[in-house]
């Protein structure tokens, strides 16, 4: 396993294939046979201009006959001659592995040193050349392409050459099957400029794509400019999209080629998978990493057929804006009834716990150890109650796309407040191994509700700062299209993750104590009546401690081995959505004080 073999091509090719051994089977690795000469015909081409140049430069002497230079394509009195001569060679081959790494080479060396001056002429030549090797029903042969860059390089070139074109009356469109070329002249007096693709995919239709400039970001505009757009229907399937998630590409690819001053666009991309249970991510390719990036976009406006993206436009930074699927958590009318149903009886019962417990407050903390029981489950309650509130306000802020600020300041407060319940849940379980273990040792109320506040407010709030402070200047603290932490970037979601799963270990440990300290009584005695209410007893604890100490948050596991069972999402679901009714009913109805 693991062997490289590497073997010649058939005669009439050049170049060599590799293979790999997997599974006692030999894999083609790459293919790297081509029957075209890139470099003759560069040479060729070259050639042919130095030549239509120096005809030009005869006729204008009067030294040679005008049907003389007209035979070698010049008598235009220019060097613009396009790329018309090496096309029939290159679209009569065969768009095999070999071949395609040779176009991208090709198209890369007339991109840096032909490039001035691409007239309309030798855009629709260089567009066709890279139709060529984007047509939908060679994609698969990609994957063989030596160079695992190849469609970054391609992607990097094309925006070169067309970033030159020039706009004939302030306009020009060129067009092939799976690449379109657009320019306009724009101007501060301009409005909003928009381009529109309507492009064939395969077989079975067409795909479409929107490019908006906003009248705001035109104002910047210090001079007239010109605003280019590409459009690739099938370039997505092409670049590697190089992420930890199995996220594929799901609409065109559209390069923008804007002057600086421009900021932000609008894009529209119309869904390849219409599918609602996937979700959809925002992206920008990032030229110098090689890599979709998130940060570049945001979801503005999110249906079933198409994705509204904002995006940011740096010109340096990013070179082609698409959208992502990705297997996301199964959509359900089940979950989303569940989640709503369970939210609002959850703020209720926090609201009622609360209120109870105000009412009898007096009553049931005269002791030491009641009080900071009940103090610890008032705060457990008030901060899932806040988090409540605060989880739906984030999904308004997400859905209505505010403004960045306003989310921001959601998830940080989300992301507070959801610390603060595990952290006084873990402070109860402390105070539980306290009234179980240290029954001779007496902790003074204000050292109490010093560590109290310490470890159930200090420590999310030093968490929580120091997560925002370390992932915002990044463009890394929210995911896309929600107002949550990011994962996918900057793992920021790991800073409420571990001192989540930490403390639901630590508690899971308490609630372990609590049944052997409270089974050890019928130790060896033989007595049924005293077995069977030893295990009452045992299961009314844990029944008791579970929501408590948030135990039923470890069910959160089972959705992230699994995230495509929806039987897993429903327990999730079931058991936190209704903690704060759990609560209300283990918390304090069922307190016989």
């Amino acid at each position: 396993n693991g062997a490289i073999c590497i073997q010649p091509c058939s005669p009439s090719f050049h170049g060599e294939t590799s293979f790999v051994c997997e599974d006692r089977k030999w894999q083609m690795l790459s293919d790297a046979c081509a029957s075209l000469d890139v470099q003759s015909l560069f040479q060729v081409r070259m050639l042919l201009c130095t030549l239509a140049c120096a005809c030009n430069f005869l006729q204008r002497q009067a030294l040679l006959p005008y049907t003389f230079t007209k035979h070698f394509g010049a008598g235009n009195h220019s060097c613009q001659a396009d790329f018309s001569c090496i096309i029939p060679d290159i679209l009569s081959s065969p768009a095999i592995p070999g071949n395609i790494a040779d176009i991208v080479e090709l198209l890369k060396k007339i991109s840096l040193l032909l490039s001035e001056n691409v007239t309309r002429g030798k855009m629709q030549s260089y567009s066709r050349i890279a139709n060529h090797i984007l047509n939908s029903s060679i994609i698969s042969n990609w994957a063989f392409v030596k160079n695992r860059n190849a469609g970054s390089i391609l992607l990097d070139s094309v925006n070169l050459f067309a970033g030159k074109l020039l706009l004939r009356n302030g306009s020009e469109s060129i067009q092939e099957p799976f690449i379109a070329t657009k320019g306009y002249s724009i101007h501060r007096n301009t409005s909003g400029k928009s381009f529109d693709f309507s492009m064939e995919f395969n077989s079975t239709g067409n795909i479409y794509g929107r490019v908006v400039i906003p009248e705001q970001e035109l104002l910047r505009l210090p001079r007239a400019s010109k605003a280019i757009s590409v459009a690739f229907p099938t370039l997505g399937a092409i670049l590697e999209t190089n992420r930890p998630d199995p996220a594929v590409v799901n609409g065109m690819v559209l390069s923008l080629l804007l002057p600086e001053e421009l900021q932000n666009v609008l894009l529209t991309f119309e869904k390849l998978n219409k599918l609602e249970q996937v979700g959809a991510q925002c992206v920008g390719w990032h030229s110098a990493e090689r890599r979709w990036d998130p940060r570049a976009c945001q979801v503005r406006a999110h249906n079933a057929s198409a994705v509204v993206c904002a995006c940011a436009h740096r010109r340096r930074t990013y070179g082609a804006f698409s959208i992502l699927m990705a297997p996301a958590v199964p959509r359900s009318s089940l979950l989303d009834y569940i989640t709503r149903v369970g939210l609002g009886l959850s703020i209720l019962s926090l609201v009622l716990c609360l209120v109870v417990e105000a009412v009898v407050w007096q009553h049931v903390t005269k002791t030491e150890i009641t009080y900071m029981r009940h103090f610890c489950l008032v705060n457990i309650a008030a901060s899932l109650l806040v988090a409540d509130i605060l989880f739906i306000l984030a999904a308004i802020v997400h859905n209505a796309a505010l403004n960045y600020q306003l989310c921001v300041a959601a998830t940080f407060f989300l992301h507070f407040f959801y610390l603060a319940l595990f952290f006084w849940m873990f402070t109860l379980g402390l105070l539980i191994l306290y009234g179980l273990l240290l029954i001779f040792f007496k902790i003074t109320r204000s050292v109490f509700l010093a560590a109290a506040f310490s470890i159930g407010y200090g420590c999310p709030l030093v968490i929580s700062v120091l997560t925002v402070a370390i992932t915002e200047p990044k463009n890394g603290y929210l995911r896309s299209g929600a107002c949550w932490l990011n994962w996918y970037e900057t793992k920021a979601l790991l800073a409420f993750v571990v001192p989540a799963l930490s403390i639901i270990v630590m508690n899971l440990i308490v609630v372990v104590v609590v049944v052997v300290k409270t089974g050890r009584s019928s130790l060896g005695d033989g007595c049924k009546s005293q077995d069977l209410s030893s295990m009452i007893r045992v299961s009314k604890n844990v029944a008791l401690l579970t929501p408590l100490l948030g135990l039923t948050w470890g069910f959160g596991l089972a959705t992230i081995i699994d995230s495509r069972s929806l039987a897993f999402h429903v327990v999730f679901a079931l058991l936190n959505a209704f903690q704060g009714f759990f609560i209300l009913l283990f918390g304090t109805l069922l307190d016989r004080k």
